[in-house]
């Protein structure tokens, strides 16, 4: 079964079998549920919904089916076409549009795809929304429009460039700093709109660019999710370059991996380090992550005499917090940067600018930012256990044996011990425990989550 419904959106493998992945049916079920669910919040059924994709395979399908499963619905359709995911969430309020769906898997291989739901703000819909709607879904509910009145359907081409128009007019970039510096930067795109909207940007920032994987042709050339082991090409490639430094993106633009001019890994965590490093010396406030980032955010929140706090797990809970507490700045350890003076959600571009002015303003190469930031490894670890096992129960007996510690329950248990963290979480789908910890070595890392095993164990 590859079809998953959660508060981040409808996601699955394409092919196979309704209800298990996702299927054309299932697509119209679900584009039907969520025109219903909008329609239903906004008491009229005469909307207006923006939607954009990735460049992976199944994306002109996908969309299709979207755009005339709404128009049926009565909804007036505006396609952004070849897009990325915080360029939607830009133009949803740009167009006094009542909603919008991003077609895109994010860091999912080639056969995924997924339709990412966001209110009238661009934001993404609460987990409350999201129940509504999979209700709907359920019990297919719909009530399609009559021939008379079908929604209409146009397209936008300007998207991209609105969106690098508002961030070079931030104040906090700084784009003739960065002109000057002419940096020369390796972009992988694999192959997807991180070609079509990173290269403009960067270009306009006065950067030359090496392009790696910048067709947005859908071919993954390599395993799309931006980590260290996927991304060998453009290490070796920024040091053949000579380059001074080098950027990865996720297919849907939201995630952010920076490669310094060695040819080694900034580390995801730090994207958003580095950039809350430069917003805060600027500016004291608040630093949000959620409960599984890195503590190195805490200490240069600490540096800057402002205040860190963390979220449970996942986006809309990170932007709920950041709004609670009016936050200079967030996001997620993933590489996911939220700023909010542009808009509340992950923004690979947004982060770009900010770190290359930040670059410049620090006169310090990558490779000695990063040796700036506190040195934090992290391992990441599952227990399985049988299905008649209470995790919750287990959880809550793990709290009472660690309750000399600094606790936090908000999702799951996160321990903070002096020098190290774990934070344990149940799978929402199968009898597992998910175990994160963080300490100053990778050994130390994971003997720590090996010794959590054993104490759960103990404890059952």
């Amino acid at each position: 079964m590859s079809l998953i419904k959660s508060i981040s959106g409808i996601r699955g493998t394409i092919g196979g079998s309704v209800d298990d992945n996702l299927t054309p049916l299932d697509v119209v079920k679900f584009t039907s549920a969520y025109g219903t669910w909008l329609q239903n919040s906004k008491n009229k059924r005469n909307l207006k919904v923006v939607i954009g994709r990735d460049a992976r395979l199944s994306g002109s399908m996908v969309s299709s089916l979207v755009s005339a499963t709404l128009q049926g619905l009565g909804i007036d359709v505006i396609d952004l076409g070849l897009s990325t995911t915080p360029t939607v969430e830009v133009m949803v309020p740009e167009l006094k549009a009542d909603g919008g769906i991003i077609l895109t898997a994010s860091h999912n291989p080639k056969e995924w795809n997924a339709l990412k739901l966001l209110n009238d703000k661009g934001e993404f819909i609460s987990g409350e929304n999201g129940a509504e709607l999979l209700k709907i879904a359920h019990e297919e509910s719909f009530d399609y429009a009559s021939v008379d009145e079908l929604g209409s359907y146009e397209t936008n081409d300007t998207a991209i460039a609105l969106h690098i128009e508002k961030i070079l007019d931030l104040p906090m970039v700084n784009q003739e700093a960065i002109k000057e510096k002419k940096f020369k930067v390796v972009l992988d795109a694999v192959n997807s709109t991180g070609g079509i909207s990173m290269v403009p940007l960067l270009e306009q920032l006065g950067c030359e660019v090496v392009q790696l994987y910048c067709e947005p042709t859908g071919h993954f050339p390599h395993n799309p999710e931006p980590l260290k082991e996927h991304l060998t090409d453009i290490c070796n490639l920024v040091k053949e370059q000579k380059a001074d430094l080098g950027l990865v993106v996720d297919p849907d633009v939201d995630r952010l991996a920076i490669v310094d001019e060695n040819g080694e890994m900034f580390g995801e965590e730090y994207t958003l380090v580095a950039v809350a490093d430069y917003l805060l010396k600027h500016k004291n406030g608040v630093a949000i992550s959620n409960l599984s980032s890195s503590r190195a955010l805490r200490d240069i929140a600490n540096r800057h005499n402002s205040f860190y706090q963390a979220s449970a797990v996942g986006e809309v809970n990170v932007v709920t917090l950041m709004k609670e507490k009016n936050a200079v700045i967030g996001g997620e350890g993933n590489g996911g940067i939220i700023y909010p003076e542009l808009h509340y959600g992950r923004d690979s571009l947004v982060g770009t600018a900010l770190f290359l002015t930040h670059l410049v303003e620090t006169g310090m190469s990558v490779s000695e930012l990063r040796a700036s930031y506190p040195a934090y490894f992290m391992g990441k670890k599952k227990m399985q256990l049988t299905p008649e096992i209470d995790v919750d129960a287990v959880l809550s007996k793990v709290e009472q044996a660690f309750q000399g510690e600094e606790i936090s329950t908000v999702d799951g248990v996160k321990i903070d011990f002096a020098d190290s963290w774990v934070h344990l979480r149940k799978s929402n789908t199968e009898p597992i425990i998910r175990i994160y910890t963080e300490a100053f070595s990778q050994d130390q890392a994971d003997a720590l989550a090996d010794e959590m095993i054993q104490k759960i164990k103990a404890l059952l």
